[in-house]
């Protein structure tokens, strides 16, 4: 079955980075593309980037753009998620997400907290 795992999570101060990972495992990780979230308490989930599995292309939410990076590696079934430049605002759970057969599947989230 499908799954996923997120890690990389933490506390970390305005202005500095994490690496978030997500291991998949129970699909072909390379045929599909894969996406972060997040969810900050009392506000709706939402995306954060993508990433195609044909060529690699990403997109990004606005609000993440120049300070994110998403990139995946086929062979680890593996995709992360870059932060830098963090803000107080991108405190939430991240949770990795794929469609496989018109369903989606999400891992357990990591907690990413930024404050000094």
């Amino acid at each position: 079955q499908v799954q996923l795992v997120e890690s990389g999570g933490g506390l970390v101060q305005p202005g500095g980075s994490l690496r978030l990972s997500c291991a998949a495992s129970g699909f072909t990780f390379s045929m599909y593309p894969m996406s972060w979230y997040r969810q900050a308490p009392g506000k709706e989930r939402e995306l954060v980037a993508g990433i195609n599995s044909i060529d690699g292309s990403t997109n990004y939410a606005d609000s993440v753009k120049g300070r994110f990076t998403i990139s995946r590696d086929n062979a680890k079934s593996t995709v992360y998620l870059q932060m830098n430049s963090l803000k107080p605002e991108d405190t939430a759970v991240y949770f990795c997400k794929v469609r496989k057969s018109w369903s989606d599947y999400w891992g357990q989230g990591t907690q990413v907290t930024v404050s000094s």
